[in-house]
């Protein structure tokens, strides 16, 4: 009976224990959330907003779509060349030459220049087998895929390039202008090339088709040489004349003759000195191990930042006019006050009208399109802004802003000729006359200049 009554006096008292543990943990439980509550409200009132992006100006002006100046490559194999432009097989065998010689165009934007580049070449007669366009765009298989838009600024349809019959290597990651270079040099190891012809891709090409003095006839006449003729004669010339030859230039080096054991000499290309300055720097190292550089002359290698609106004119179609359309053109000018009269520059972009059936006088027409070309190209607006002429693309495989590509270039370029200037301790290209410097001063000089 005792125990019963001990028991539940125990029972008794722990559980007034037990309830008094809990109320006050309760209490406490509730003055802590009311305590946290209020320092998370406090907190939040005195804490400023998160800061927001600024950001740029969204263009006023945009330029129309690019268009395919060859769209029936999609649909027929392309037409003739001109008959005295059509290279003899196996021609090069007759020189002498180790191989046929391949000529080698990167790309990395704007197709449309690309193509007229190479249809340029095919049409002045270098065998399209024989032409190697590297795609150097960073994009992976998106090409190869047909994955890619028109308007996407790396565009390149391989399937198109395939029809005109020349081969496509694609570099394995997007490269500068030096390691492109360098990876042209790659593939004369690969592919065992004693010498290469590259070019670059913003030009248009055409052969001496009305005939030029001490070097080739009129075109159709006895003893005529096309500019791939011309290309072999100068390069048996070098092979017989000159064992320390580097180069030899086409119109500066738009195109150019390249001796691979040359520039494995010198180092290759300085890949450090990504683009501008970069030219400077290996062809004088190429002077300064004694390596020589010749200009030559195979045909009208003409610098250009528009393509034309048609290629079929490259096959002297006579219904299609020799005209271009700058594919990045500068915004409109405002309209003239009404007192003001209208002004302004005209730029002349049409050749002669349609029906000209003589090739010559077809080929007059281009000549006269190409130098207008030129021309609109060294104007005051800059010699690279047909490079940011495609602005779609948006939502595609390995999409970049197309404007802040070219702002990287930019910042890589001026990067690049601040390396230049410290590799030589100089502050231009002048680094044998001006800088009194040789092959094994790189990067020991003190700097010339302020």
């Amino acid at each position: 009976m005792r125990s019963r009554q001990v028991i539940q006096s125990t029972t008794v008292l722990l559980g007034v224990v037990t309830l008094t543990w809990l109320l006050f943990r309760d209490d406490a439980l509730r003055g802590s959330f009311h305590t946290t509550k209020v320092t998370l409200t406090e907190k939040l009132k005195s804490e400023k907003p998160p800061p927001q992006p600024k950001y740029k100006p969204t263009p006023t002006f945009t330029p129309p779509p690019i268009q395919d100046p060859f769209p029936s490559l999609a649909t027929a194999t392309p037409p003739p060349i001109p008959k005295y432009n059509v290279p003899k097989k196996g021609i090069w065998k007759e020189y002498g030459l180790e191989i046929a010689p391949p000529l080698v165009i990167g790309f990395t934007r704007s197709y449309p220049m690309l193509l007229q580049a190479v249809v340029s070449y095919i049409t002045a007669g270098w065998p399209p087998e024989q032409i190697y366009v590297i795609e150097n765009t960073g994009m992976q298989q998106a090409n190869a895929r047909g994955q890619l838009s028109l308007q996407h600024p790396f565009h390149l349809n391989h399937t198109s390039l395939k029809t005109l019959g020349v081969n496509v290597v694609q570099t394995p990651v997007l490269l500068s202008f030096a390691q492109l270079q360098n990876f042209y040099l790659s593939l004369s190891y690969a592919h065992e090339w004693p010498y290469y012809f590259w070019s670059h891709m913003d030009v248009l090409a055409l052969g001496h088709e009305n005939g030029f003095e001490n070097l080739t006839p009129r075109g159709g006449d006895p003893g005529y040489k096309s500019l791939y003729t011309l290309c072999l004669e100068e390069l048996k010339r070098t092979l017989d004349t000159d064992d320390r030859w580097a180069t030899r230039f086409f119109a500066y080096d738009h195109l150019t003759l390249q001796n691979p054991k040359a520039l494995e000499d010198i180092g290759g290309w300085d890949t450090l000195i990504p683009y501008y300055m970069t030219d400077c720097d290996t062809y004088t190292r190429f002077i300064m191990k004694k390596w020589s550089q010749l200009d030559s002359n195979c045909g009208v290698i003409t610098d250009t930042s528009v393509a034309l609106d048609d290629l079929l004119a490259l096959y002297r179609d006579v219904n299609v006019t020799p005209k271009f359309t700058d594919p990045n053109p500068p915004p409109p000018p405002p309209p003239p006050a009404e007192d003001e009269p209208t002004k302004g520059e005209i730029v002349a972009r049409d050749g002669p009208g349609p029906g000209l059936t003589d090739p010559i006088e077809y080929w007059k027409s281009l000549l006269g399109t190409a130098d207008q070309m030129f021309h609109y190209k060294h104007a005051d607006r800059g010699r690279n802004t047909w490079q940011s002429g495609q602005h779609g693309g948006q939502g595609e495989p390995f999409y970049y802003d197309n404007a802040g590509f070219t702002e990287a270039l930019d910042v890589l370029t001026e990067a690049g000729k601040e390396v230049f200037r410290r590799k030589w301790g100089h502050g231009n290209c002048d680094l044998i006359g001006g800088g009194g410097l040789k092959f094994e001063d790189q990067w020991r000089v003190l700097k010339d200049f302020e």
